[in-house]
């Protein structure tokens, strides 16, 4: 039985990315990602301004008039979502964890996808494979795909990002568009998402909390580490501390960013003290002035 919170956590997710969807994001969705390819509709008579690479010499010979072929796109597309359930998802310092964040956004994308008649699947992982949804349509399954990131509770604690881009793969035989959704606290994936990218059209998302970039001043705290149980004692009182924790933390970004760009990846970074709906329209308006 689910919890009424979480049911209510749900709808409120629903109403909120639906909106979003209707608002600004189906049209973006569609005009970025274009499906398969295109298929065989129908002749028609030619008419001025048409291609004439698309004149069928056959019907017009045989009707002494000039035909063109008519294709459609062939919409249908299979988006999975690659869901880091870690336990340093749990981790918030604003309004909401990691993984709330991520849960909305990858509503959002989920709703985007079913409008435009597209299939989406899931994976949850952890250190592990937690849970394998196939690819579906309609707004149960959409439902169902929330309720999963909310209400699921992992068994593993850390994260092995390689792992589940294996499985992905194994799993997943159709050409799809894949969102890998994680805070990508793990190392050694970069063959991995290669291998994945390479037959699929991989976007990374990196969820961040502001605190795991930047400190104030307020003494001495303990940090525990979600995923591991290590426990470190820190000053953040000490100018040379924060001064260090923010260089590393950008040279992490940094360095994650150059990774995707050498397998040519493409990244959205999300922070849970800022809106997620900008970095996404950026980045549609970014792949779609691409093509």
């Amino acid at each position: 039985m689910i919890p009424a919170e979480v049911l209510k956590k749900i709808r409120r997710i629903e109403i909120r990315t639906k909106k979003l969807v209707n608002d600004l994001f189906s049209g973006e969705y569609h005009s970025t990602f274009k499906g398969q390819g295109m298929e065989f509709e129908e002749v028609r008579q030619y008419e001025p301004g048409d291609d004439i690479r698309l004149i069928d010499w056959n019907v017009t010979a045989r009707t002494g008039y000039p035909h063109i072929k008519k294709f459609k796109e062939e919409r249908e597309l299979s988006v999975v979502l690659l869901f880091d359930a870690s336990s340093s998802g749990r981790f918030g310092t604003r309004e909401r964890f990691k993984s709330e964040t991520a849960a909305e956004m990858s509503a959002l994308l989920a709703f985007s996808a079913i409008k435009n008649n597209d299939k989406v699947g899931m994976i949850i992982f952890t250190d592990r494979i937690e849970k394998f949804i196939p690819p579906k349509k309609g707004r149960a399954h959409v439902l169902r795909l929330i309720r999963e990131i909310l209400y699921f509770r992992p068994e593993g604690t850390g994260t092995d990002i390689s792992g589940a881009l294996e499985y992905f793969n194994k799993v997943i035989k159709r050409k799809s568009v894949v969102f890998l959704v994680s805070d990508f606290l793990s190392e050694g994936f970069y063959q991995a998402l290669r291998i994945a990218n390479n037959k699929h059209d991989v976007i990374a998302v990196k969820i961040t909390d502001p605190r795991e970039t930047r400190f104030d001043n307020v003494g001495l705290i303990e940090l525990e580490d979600a995923e591991t149980g290590e426990v470190l004692m820190v000053d953040t009182g000490s100018r040379e501390f924060r001064r260090e924790f923010a260089a590393r933390a950008d040279e992490d970004v940094t360095t994650l960013s150059k990774g995707f760009q050498l397998i040519d990846l493409d990244f959205i970074n999300i922070r849970t003290d800022q809106s997620y709906i900008v970095p996404l329209i950026n980045f549609f308006k970014k792949r779609e002035g691409r093509r």
